[in-house]
């Protein structure tokens, strides 16, 4: 009879934490590629563009010629009205601004629906383009954000727990006093092992349960009522994992397709943990405070026209995709290494919602129960 010989159990660990991984690497890694192939075609079509003289430009230096002339004479509320007319794009150009990190920059804020307003495409097939790209990016961005947001909420929801059981264990030991606590505890682990030593049952505790019991007589013979009380010692002694190790190990082919299967559940599972989630929404917003002040305190490093509270400002519009683009940043590039704070604070804030958006729903039903018990007719009662 031939053996298989069976894999070491660190190479099979490896495995299964790579298979367990793989499908968030899957996600995270597809937005990396999603955006440097945008930030390459946009900074192609917009950055090698032919600068043409427009109209609107032609009459800006115009009437900035004519004022230049009569300076005397005009106003200063005149000359701020014609520089609010001109558009940036004139005076920058498009090889500086489209360059690699410049297109990077802007597909984050496209995918992310941010969308500052600075940058933005001016060709005919920049905006067509723009508008094919954040058809499938955006969608993209929104499944890493439930994926990611499930490891959060599942990291949220145990801390929150264990907070909650380690509170209970220290309120449970200060209302406790010393003799009754001991007895307690004995009692408690008397009744542990009592359940631990009647499971599982063995074959003559199940043959005296069996005849003990005034019921109608079973219609099996005794040597099939036997296979099934031996099959039955055998589920209970043997744990169904080491059969289908050995199924595995004999067969590779199941053991692959085991592990689709299981890859495939976790494609499944994306965004189950976050249904679960309850914890309250005092402490995500308290999260989500401490969260932006961090970046707010380390983001005036490298702009320096922010200060803390401009720079928190400036963070929660960019967490929460409003985008305003009334802060503009001098420095996009190094606020791209901020990449991963802002997919995890905008998972944050999407858990807030999430959490917000549960807490209105049940708050609704409260109100229109409460309605509907007001409004219903009180019964009459008719004497007989």
């Amino acid at each position: 009879m031939a053996t298989t010989s069976q894999p070491p159990r660190g190479k099979t660990t490896c495995k299964k934490v790579f298979w367990a991984v793989f499908p968030h690497a899957c996600f995270i890694l597809s937005l990396v590629i999603y955006a440097f192939l945008g930030a390459l075609m946009f900074s192609h079509i917009e950055g090698t563009r032919e600068v043409t003289e427009s109209e609107e430009y032609r009459m800006f230096l115009r009437n900035l010629t004519f004022f230049a002339r009569k300076l005397s004479v005009i106003s200063l509320g005149q000359l701020n009205h014609l520089f609010s007319t001109a558009d940036p794009v004139w005076f920058i150009s498009p090889e500086d601004k489209w360059n690699f990190f410049g297109s990077l920059f802007f597909c984050c804020t496209v995918f992310t629906t941010v969308g500052y307003g600075n940058a933005y495409p001016v060709t005919r097939i920049g905006k067509y383009l723009c508008m094919l790209y954040a058809l499938f990016g955006i969608p993209l961005m929104f499944l890493v954000l439930t994926d990611m947001g499930d490891i959060l909420a599942t990291v949220l929801s145990k801390s929150y727990n264990e907070f909650r059981k380690l509170q209970s264990k220290i309120l449970a030991s200060k209302l406790c006093s010393g003799s009754t606590c001991s007895k307690r505890n004995e009692l408690k682990s008397r009744a542990q092992s009592k359940i631990v030593i009647n499971e599982p049952l063995t074959i003559m505790e199940v043959l005296r349960s069996q005849t003990g019991m005034k019921q109608r007589p079973v219609k099996y013979r005794n040597v099939e009522l036997f296979e099934m009380l031996i099959a039955r010692e055998n589920e209970n002694t043997q744990p169904i994992r080491n059969k289908s190790m050995e199924r595995w190990s004999s067969c590779p082919e199941l053991a692959r397709e085991k592990t689709v299967s299981r890859v495939i559940e976790n494609f499944d599972k994306i965004g189950k943990e976050l249904e679960k989630l309850d914890v309250p929404i005092v402490l995500m917003v308290l999260v989500i405070f401490v969260y932006i002040s961090c970046a707010a305190a380390i983001l005036p490093n490298w702009e320096k026209n922010m200060d803390f509270q401009e720079a928190f400002y400036f963070c929660f519009i960019t967490l929460t995709t409003i985008g305003f683009g009334d802060t503009k940043l001098e420095h996009p590039k190094f606020f791209l290494f901020f990449s991963l704070y802002i997919i995890i604070g905008m998972e944050i804030v999407f858990i807030a919602f999430k959490l917000g958006q549960d807490r209105l729903i049940v708050l609704y039903k409260k109100v229109i129960s409460f309605c509907a018990e007001k409004n219903m007719p009180s019964k009459k009662i008719y004497p007989k």
